[in-house]
């Protein structure tokens, strides 16, 4: 299928590595030509250099978005380089193993910080541009934890929450603009992150931790779904792609989980 982005320029947070990575890969397979932005500099290099020996399109932006100082410094950064973009995906944030516990009030407020407000910080830099163009894509990426919480990342559970809320209020505001926004809420997807993490639950299950074993376990316990498998980071990539295309312009305000159905949940 043609998903129409040859011409587009896409903007992805966080995209030196994980998730963000396998957006940006498939963005570019698709056409579109990438900005691949992060905070280290080697993460972002060797995405960048991967993606143009396939062939892609890309750039690459180094900066953090925390601040708004340095969030500018980004868009500004993005804008001069790249020109007009057309597409944002909104995916870098930050993922503390902390408990209700563990976890204090300035904790709290700086996840929210990272994951919700820097969006925002992006949102407000380059929206403008789309809707004097008539035409955008902003795209947030959420988690299953959003809407399924566990007791454990209470904080980070209740930030990706409040990005779906943030994205259906984007949504009304964007009326008639031409602009979609849309979430996207990964479940238990293969990244070096998710490894880390793996790792952790291994050492304390007594495990092994190979990779291949790390994933069996993990498959047959806490990350049981019907598909039988966890997910890559291409595999979201695949469904932002269609999102971020123009054969979605009906596609607006609304939350995908790509969990191989692991939330029980009919919305």
């Amino acid at each position: 299928m043609d998903l129409k982005l040859e011409g587009k320029s896409a903007l992805v947070t966080g995209s030196g590595i994980g998730i963000g990575e396998g957006i940006a890969t498939v963005l570019a397979r698709e056409g579109a030509r990438v900005i691949v932005h992060g905070r280290n500099e080697n993460q972002v290099s060797r995405t960048v250099q991967e993606i143009a020996a396939a062939g892609g399109k890309v750039l690459a932006v180094l900066g953090d978005l925390s601040s708004d100082p340095a969030a500018k410094k980004v868009a500004d950064e993005v804008l001069r380089i790249a020109g007009p973009i057309d597409i944002l995906v909104n995916n870098a944030g930050m993922y503390p193993p902390r408990s209700w516990v563990g976890a204090t009030p300035q904790q709290w407020a700086e996840i929210y910080d990272n994951n919700v407000i820097s969006m925002v910080r992006m949102i407000h830099a380059l929206l403008p541009g789309m809707k004097e163009r008539g035409w955008g894509r902003i795209i947030q990426i959420a988690s299953v934890a959003a809407t399924i919480p566990g007791s454990t990342v209470p904080d980070y559970s209740a930030s990706k929450a409040a990005v779906l809320n943030l994205t259906a209020s984007l949504t009304k505001e964007l009326a008639g603009t031409g602009v979609t926004a849309n979430s996207v809420s990964p479940g238990p997807i293969v990244t070096p992150g998710w490894y880390r993490f793996a790792r952790e639950i291994a050492e304390s299950e007594g495990w092994g931790t190979a990779p291949a074993e790390l994933e069996e376990r993990m498959l047959s316990s806490l990350e049981a779904n019907p598909t039988g498998k966890l997910g890559r980071p291409e595999d979201v990539g695949h469904l932002v792609a269609f999102l971020a295309s123009p054969l979605a312009d009906f596609i607006n305000g609304a939350n995908f989980r790509i969990d191989g159905g692991q939330t029980p949940s009919i919305n």
